[in-house]
């Protein structure tokens, strides 16, 4: 499957909202899935009232640019049209640009300061 309507992180300008991030980690996880009453939704989905993967939240995640989506029998199967690394960077950028003053030390200088790291994890 090819995903004609991928885009770039950079292009991305609505965040994910906790059940569409939790959504995106399935597609992450297990790659193209079929949306509609057989798919099943993330537990935060299910938390939330979803039951299933809805077109309805897939629609969501395509038009924020997430997802691709291409018709296959009554369904439609899903991919990420973003990877989660690029994903992570932007996330990333965001939280520098604004809680940390777009100062990505002051971001490490917390990280360090509030979690217990072993030396070898410093080191990797």
């Amino acid at each position: 499957m090819v995903n004609k309507k991928a885009r770039g992180a950079k292009q991305l300008q609505k965040d994910l909202t906790a059940v569409e991030l939790e959504m995106m980690n399935v597609i992450w996880r297990i790659g193209p899935c079929l949306g509609g009453a057989g798919a099943r939704a993330p537990a935060a989905a299910a938390r939330a009232g979803v039951t299933r993967a809805s077109p309805r939240w897939c629609a969501i995640l395509e038009q924020k640019g997430y997802v691709t989506s291409e018709k296959e029998g009554r369904g439609h199967v899903y991919a990420a049209a973003v990877s989660k690394e690029s994903y992570q960077a932007l996330s990333l950028k965001r939280i520098v640009r604004n809680v940390f003053d777009g100062a990505p030390s002051l971001l490490v200088q917390r990280l360090l300061a509030s979690e217990a790291l072993a030396p070898e994890e410093l080191r990797t």
